[in-house]
């Protein structure tokens, strides 16, 4: 098995997680906003971990690995996320796919419902031929990243949170030479005027 899908999500706790939308769905309605986008992932990567066999890593900031399993069960493996932006988290849980000798290696959150099955599945097939893969958000950062080998200069410099993250990612990549396949442009869930994206999709 030498594909591996990172999930980079959050325990669900009130008031710690999705804390832009706390003045619109107060602190529990925030936290059960991210427990469900959680469970709307992990179903999508359910379905291509037992279609493929891939290797999947749930990275997690906040709870334990104890609730974490309790939670969203034991099919997944479960990694504290490290200390550090964005970036170094990121990088951390590259380096250490690629160490345990990983050959595709990609990166999602949970923040992008439209996210499908079919679109992981053509990360990991577009990786055999490029060094690297994008999926871009419509607010300028991306929703997935992978890679066939550690990069990190991918990770430095990079506004995170803004809405510079993908063009200054592929202006380091057009720098280091790396060929660069692109997924659909996809919203994110972030701020209160996205959460009709969420909504629309309840009713599909």
């Amino acid at each position: 098995m030498k594909d591996c899908l990172i999930v980079f999500t959050r325990y669900p706790e009130a008031g710690k997680t999705k804390t832009r939308l706390i003045p619109v769905l107060g602190e529990e309605g925030a936290a059960r906003l991210q427990q469900r986008m959680t469970e709307h992932t992990l179903a999508q990567v359910r379905e291509l971990q037992i279609s493929w066999g891939i290797s999947v890593v749930v990275y997690f900031a906040g709870g334990d690995v104890q609730q974490m399993q309790s939670w969203l069960g034991e099919a997944f493996s479960y990694q504290p996320q490290d200390h550090g932006d964005l970036g170094d988290r990121l990088q951390s849980a590259l380096a250490t796919a690629f160490n345990n000798g990983m050959k595709r290696v990609v990166i999602i959150g949970i923040d992008c419902p439209s996210l499908q099955t079919p679109i992981i599945e053509q990360a990991f097939k577009a990786l055999s031929e490029q060094d690297l893969v994008l999926g871009p958000a419509e607010d300028g950062g991306y929703y997935l990243i992978g890679l066939r080998r550690l990069i990190p200069e991918l990770f430095r410099g990079i506004d995170w949170g803004t809405s510079e993250v993908l063009q200054q990612t592929v202006k380091v990549a057009q720098q280091q030479d790396l060929a660069i396949a692109y997924l659909p442009t996809l919203a994110d869930i972030d701020r209160p005027e996205d959460l009709w994206i969420w909504e629309q999709m309840q009713k599909q």
